[in-house]
């Protein structure tokens, strides 16, 4: 979502745009991961008369993906704050989106490589179905999430939380369908303990405290986000692999555990897991500011600020059971700087998506994905900017990519 949004931020201001991805679709979570719905991007705010109501705070590009999506009937918003949307639909308007921007996109590519000499990028190495070739621009921003381009240029970086770096479960996501929805209502109440129940017995092997639900577009579908894997580096190939084995038995142990037990599941079926496992978390930049949890906690309004957000502190435990939450006043937001995007020691390279530079705390509060778009669409602001004035990531001026978020509707403060 941060790729998108940076590439089409870059190209409506002229630049010409390669977005490379290593995926066969765009979307990134949503699309591999299957992560759905869209986490909470709405405030609580009074009308002139005192009335409450709901406002749309994470917008611009991504107030487009969901105005689109939901023309095409593909949202279900009868919770606001945890709005579910067609992922197929989102892969097209998101193609549809690049397309109507000129912007060239590479499916099935990955970043090998990077050329540095005087703290710039001089170019990238990239592999597909062509094999290796050779890209060179002037400026780069890394939307992997893991901060792969960042980490071959030789950015300094941390990983997971302090003391033991070890990062939030990573979690299969899967549906199960042809569930009796109506009855399914009537017994949700009853899942968490029998769950707990089974755990205490070692009838269970996930260590999540409870089993994680979100409706489906479709009516007789159900939406799981509930698998748990700690321990595990998403950095490391081979622990990803284990992580992606050990979910798999984790589906099929929930998946057992419903139907046997809850009649609406009884005829039920597994209909597919993610083709790639969630990651929560995995490196974050050293950049020109460190985000805190204290900025999101005191509702820091920054001179530089490039996007905003209003979802929790949401610490999933990263070696065992338990989730940590601090909720946010529902009528207020906090804002994000700037240079959190700007990687230590390379002047042509910002970093978009869940990391960038902040602690381990903040960083489970800005990563979901209508944040992560806000981002993006930042940072391709802020680099075509850069490039129409002549100057590096850290010479951009802060008051010109405001002036070109106001007139796209991308609130940043």
């Amino acid at each position: 979502m941060s790729g998108v949004a940076a590439a089409i931020a870059a190209a409506r201001e002229g630049l010409k745009v390669l977005l490379v991805e290593k995926n066969y679709g765009l979307g990134g979570a949503a699309n591999s991961c299957l992560i759905n719905p869209f986490m909470k991007y709405y405030i609580e705010q009074c009308d002139k008369d005192g009335n409450k109501q709901l406002i749309q705070l994470n917008n611009g590009i991504f107030g487009q993906i969901v105005s689109r999506i939901r023309k095409m009937g593909g949202m279900d918003e009868t919770d606001l704050l945890n709005p579910v949307f067609n992922e197929e639909y989102l892969k097209y308007v998101l193609e549809n989106m690049c397309e109507e921007a000129d912007i060239e996109v590479l499916y099935g590519t990955m970043v090998t490589s990077a050329e540095v000499s005087d703290r710039q990028i001089r170019s990238i190495q990239i592999y597909n179905r062509d094999g290796f070739s050779t890209v060179s621009a002037p400026f780069y921003i890394d939307c992997t999430g893991d901060a792969n381009l960042s980490v071959q240029a030789g950015v300094p970086f941390r990983l997971g939380r302090p003391g033991d770096h070890l990062c939030q479960p990573m979690t299969l996501c899967f549906w199960i369908g042809n569930v009796d929805r109506e009855q399914f209502r009537k017994i949700r109440p009853q899942i968490n303990p029998l769950y707990k129940k089974f755990q205490q017995e070692g009838r269970i092997r996930n260590t999540r405290e409870n089993v994680l639900i979100f409706h489906h577009i479709a009516p007789d579908v159900l939406h799981f986000n509930t698998t748990r894997v700690i321990n595990l580096n998403p950095t490391d190939a081979k622990d990803v692999t284990k992580a992606q084995f050990e979910a798999r038995k984790q589906v099929f142990e929930m998946y057992g555990f419903l139907k046997e037990n809850f009649e609406c599941f009884r005829n039920s079926v597994l209909l597919m897991t993610a083709a790639e496992i969630g990651v929560r978390e995995s490196r974050m930049i050293d950049g020109e500011y460190l985000y805190t949890q204290e900025d999101i906690l005191n509702y820091t309004v920054f001179e530089d600020s490039i996007a905003c957000g209003c979802y929790e502190i949401d610490i999933h435990n990263p070696s065992g059971t338990g989730t940590h939450l601090i909720y946010l006043d529902r009528n207020k937001y906090y804002t994000i700087p700037y240079r959190c995007l700007i990687p230590q020691g390379i002047k042509n390279l910002l970093v978009a998506g869940r990391c960038i530079s902040s602690t381990h705390e903040a960083q489970s509060a800005y990563r979901i994905m209508p944040i992560v778009c806000n981002l993006g669409e930042g940072a391709g602001t802020a680099i075509a900017c850069a490039f129409h004035g002549g100057t590096d990531t850290r010479g951009v001026d802060i008051r010109e990519v405001h002036r070109l978020l106001d007139r796209y509707g991308m609130r940043y403060r």
